[in-house]
């Protein structure tokens, strides 16, 4: 990264914030602005709720407005004065060349070039294949089998069992394609002869909703106008074919996209190659072809949309589908074309942190600004877009159709191709032999010792290589046979031709496959080559977690599966930072910094990190923090895992709410640790009656597991609080709204439940990951030996996480033998969850609400000095304003009384 000079005076005037900024927003403006002087990494807290995505708006196009106009003689007097030379002056300075006189709102209408098209694609030589005949002979169907045949692929002499390096005619590719779907293909060209703007800023967040409301802030301000802006989105977002969409799986939808490509490219050549005579006269029955996407059939319309956009203020992921049916062209492929002349890119997480989606979008970080909110979980994030896993089933789906293909075209094959499909065959077979091995020793066992077969059935980490080594694959070349994947087309033609033959009537030995469609085929493959790929990573990025099928409880099976787990993100992070000239962390709360900066960027000190932290803009009065130990029969409450389910506990809880009710006016939002607890919950509460005693004072909803149900329920919510008056305790039936919801479910991140919708927000509990994920207790024990010497060293298989309630246990003794980092991460990771969860309620400074956390530990001290208290791990604007109620309900009511009372009386 390079360091711009700090200037001289610190910016604290940014016109383009639509209404008067309160003090909090103008210094964190001012804060962003010197981070992006400055250079380099910055952390930048704002409480949700104090307009953070419009101050991160205003301060950094304002920013990118400066350079603009910036002239150049004033710099290159100010360097002169400074006595710095050309050599010292950064990358992003010397590179950036801008015609001063020129203003932007007019550089944004001529900023209109034609797109090149993308470079003819020369006819490739194929075999020639005879129709395939298959069924009976009265009723055989024929059609043309050389679309399916794998073009030659030029391989050296050594077999794949060597090291030596794979060539192709066409170029070569240096790996698998990533799980994101986001492949080579025609979109992925450059337009020729535009420019490229620099700098200009990446503004990326975690999901759609979170980019269609940066976008919606945007309008708000000039730059909608001024600067030329462009939101990415993925294929499912933003396709508009009907076929291609209804697919419904973001995988199939994308593996769909790329082989409409394809086929368009392959057009030509299919047209031109000779037809198959036919035999016995009988008609031949020939697989139809697409020529390619009916929306990118016109590349007039691909410019026309281009224009359209540009003449507009930014368009969201919504706007641009519009458009792009109204044109009739892609707006996928559209907006992807505008990257390269952009002020603003606005894009999702996968988009820019996943290395082969920044080299098709073409997306060039290098001296540009990169705008990271809802940073948060940002580690965790990262690497979890690097894991990799298949199952069972789609083991056995590459299997079986890999040996069908293999049948039908052997003769036809090269040595190459051979060897290479071969080698496949081999490798799944090996999968599924570690997968299946605790079935198989059982079939063939005469030992009736369940204690041989309970073992068999433990789940397991490994390291790369240990996963190589046992199962004697070490010698393969992985990175050769990624390669071949990406670049044969190889999933395509084994994908294709395995869904015609299963659609095929009367197919002997296949009878089975009839219902399997060719997307599932593609997913299958494409989580094989995903996994082959994370193989290919070192030795210490990540564990292979190997989970066999076996029953989880009575009538409940679990598919076994293989699971690539990346563990170490610093790399990967560190090819955004190298590039960028500032990268900016934002969100409502940043803390740990200190395992934010180890686990991302451990190689720059704490002190040369930019930090800057801002309170909320309410008042004092305006929110209500109390953790509650005792509910209102003086009964302690303690959700720890033992002690959650009993009745006492649940009963205890479900009188604490139906108090809340009768205090508490228009809507309540209860947070539990998952759907189980909920339920267990709400069905104690109506066994006992609470249930009823509830719902005369407030409407009772909880939060569908399914995401499509979310909004509905949302919409019921919100009208049950309009429809009741805002004073509590009338008589005239309930009034107002309860919500159950789940941490970690859709309405604890991107939900806001500002004024009467959220008016108190419950936290039932400490809502710690279950210490049964072997993946967790894999990062746990990674993130435990950072920043120490030798910490790259291997850390132990888990070996005997079982299945059941068993697994408890070994991973609380993981927790017991950690030192302190690994007890904070897994600390941290429950406190995250309860800020995000409470954070929902308070989003303006005239709104109020009461928080409650509920469960003695928020009180209690932490079993080791050195541990901090939960609530030590609060935002500041809650943890300064927190009350400790321990020793009576009676408190709680009363000042819950007196709060909403006082607030009534104040905004009415």
């Amino acid at each position: 990264m390079g360091e711009a000079p700090a200037m001289a005076k610190q910016r604290r005037e940014f016109p383009a914030f639509p209404f008067e900024p309160y003090p909090i927003q103008v210094d964190f403006m001012a804060a962003l602005y010197e981070s992006l002087d400055k250079g380099g990494v910055a952390m930048l807290e704002s409480p949700t709720g104090t307009g953070k995505t419009l101050s991160i708006i205003c301060s950094a196009l304002q920013w990118i407005v400066d350079q603009r106009q910036r002239p150049k003689t004033g710099r290159k007097l100010e360097e002169a004065r400074a006595g710095d030379s050309a050599e010292d002056e950064p990358d992003w300075m010397r590179d950036f060349v801008v015609d001063a006189e020129q203003s932007l709102p007019s550089r944004k209408k001529e900023r209109k070039q034609g797109i090149a098209a993308g470079p003819s694609v020369p006819t490739r030589n194929r075999d020639n294949l005879q129709k395939g005949e298959v069924g009976s002979s009265d009723n055989a169907v024929e059609f043309d089998e050389t679309e399916f045949l794998v073009e030659e692929y030029m391989s050296e002499e050594e077999d794949m069992l060597g090291t030596g390096r794979s060539t192709r005619k066409r170029g070569a590719h240096s790996g698998c394609s990533s799980s994101s779907g986001e492949e080579e293909d025609e979109g992925s060209e450059r337009p020729g002869g535009e420019i490229e703007v620099t700098p200009k800023v990446y503004f990326s967040s975690r999901t759609h909703s979170q980019l269609t409301q940066f976008v919606g802030e945007l309008k708000r301000t000039k730059f909608a106008s001024e600067l030329n802006a462009v939101c990415l989105g993925s294929r499912k977002n933003l396709c508009i074919n009907e076929g291609v969409l209804k697919l419904g799986n973001s995988t199939r939808i994308n593996e769909r996209c790329l082989e409409l490509q394809k086929n368009r490219k392959d057009k030509n050549a299919k047209q031109s190659r000779p037809k198959v005579s036919q035999s016995g006269g009988g008609r031949t029955n020939r697989a139809k072809t697409s020529g390619g996407c009916p929306m990118l059939k016109k590349q007039s319309l691909q410019t026309k949309f281009r224009d359209e956009v540009l003449e507009q203020d930014i368009l969201d992921i919504e706007d641009l589908v519009d458009l792009g049916r109204k044109i009739g062209t892609c707006p996928y492929y559209g907006s992807r074309k505008m990257v390269s002349t952009a002020d603003l890119v606005v894009l999702p997480y996968q988009s820019l942190l996943l290395k082969s989606a920044r080299e098709s979008l073409g997306l060039n970080l290098k001296n540009n600004v990169i705008i990271i909110d809802e940073a948060h979980n940002l580690a965790d994030s990262l690497v979890n877009m690097y894991n990799a896993k298949i199952t069972v089933s789609q083991l056995e789906h590459v299997q079986s159709n890999l040996d069908v293909y293999l049948g039908r075209f052997r003769t036809c094959l090269g040595a190459g191709n051979r060897r290479y499909i071969q080698t496949l065959v081999i490798l799944t077979k090996a999968f599924l032999s570690m997968l299946l091995r605790n079935e198989n020793d059982a079939r063939n066992s005469n030992s009736c010792s369940t204690d041989k077969f309970s073992e068999m059935e433990k789940d397991s980490s490994m390291t790369i290589n240990e996963f190589l080594f046992a199962l004697d694959i070490d010698n393969i070349n992985l990175v050769k046979l990624c390669r071949y994947i990406k670049e044969s087309n190889i999933i395509h033609k084994v994908s294709g031709y395995g869904a015609k033959i299963a659609s095929l009537p009367a197919l002997p030995g296949h009878d089975g496959q009839s219902n399997i469609q060719e997307g599932t085929i593609v997913a299958s493959f494409q989580a094989l080559s995903d996994l082959l790929f994370s193989l290919t990573y070192n030795d210490d990025d990540g564990r292979i977690i190997v989970s066999r099928q076996g029953h989880l409880h009575p009538g409940q099976f679990e598919e076994g599966y293989l699971k690539f787990v990346m563990l170490s993100g610093d790399s990967i992070f560190s090819e955004v930072m190298d590039q960028a000239h500032a990268v900016v962390l934002a969100g409502g709360t940043l803390q740990p910094i200190e395992e934010t900066r180890l686990r991302l960027f451990p190689g720059i000190p704490l002190d040369k990190v930019n930090f800057f932290s801002c309170n909320h803009i309410v008042p004092p009065e305006s929110i209500l923090p109390i953790a509650v130990c005792r509910g209102p029969s003086g009964l302690t409450f303690d959700f720890t895992y033992t002690s959650r389910c009993s009745t006492n506990m649940m009963e205890e809880l479900g009188r604490l709410v139906c108090n809340l009710v009768a205090v508490v006016p228009e809507g309540v939002v209860m947070f539990f640790s998952s759907f189980e607890y909920e339920g267990q919950v709400y069905q104690a509460w109506k066994t006992s009656g609470i249930l009823a005693r509830i719902l005369k004072k407030k409407t009772v909803f909880r939060e569908p597991r399914s995401s499509l149900d979310v909004e509905s329920t949302l919409k019921e919510y919100k009208e049950a609080i309009n429809q009741c008056s805002s004073v509590a305790g009338d008589n005239r039936g309930p009034c107002g709204a309860l919500l159950l919801a789940v941490v970690g479910g859709k309405i604890s991140e991107g939900i806001n439940f500002s004024d009467g919708m959220g008016r108190c927000v419950v936290m039932v509990g400490l809502p710690y990951p279950n210490p049964r994920d072997v993946e967790l207790m894999e990062r746990i024990k990674h993130i435990d030996g950072l920043g120490e010497p030798g910490s790259s060293r291997r850390s132990k298989s888990l070996g005997n996480m079982a299945y059941g309630q068993s697994t408890v246990q070994p991973g609380f003794e993981i927790l017991r033998s950690c030192k302190q980092r690994g007890r904070e991460y897994y600390g941290n990771l429950c406190m995250k969850a309860v800020n995000q969860s409470v954070g929902r309620a308070i989003r303006h400074i005239k709104d109020y609400a009461a928080i409650l956390l509920v469960d003695s530990r928020y009180a209690s001290e932490p079993s080791k000095p050195s541990l901090p208290r939960p609530t030590d791990k609060l935002p500041l604007w809650i943890k300064g304003r927190l009350v400790f109620a321990t020793e009576s309900y009676g408190e709680v009511h009363r000042q819950l009384h007196q709060f909403f009372q006082f607030n009534r009386q104040r905004t009415h």
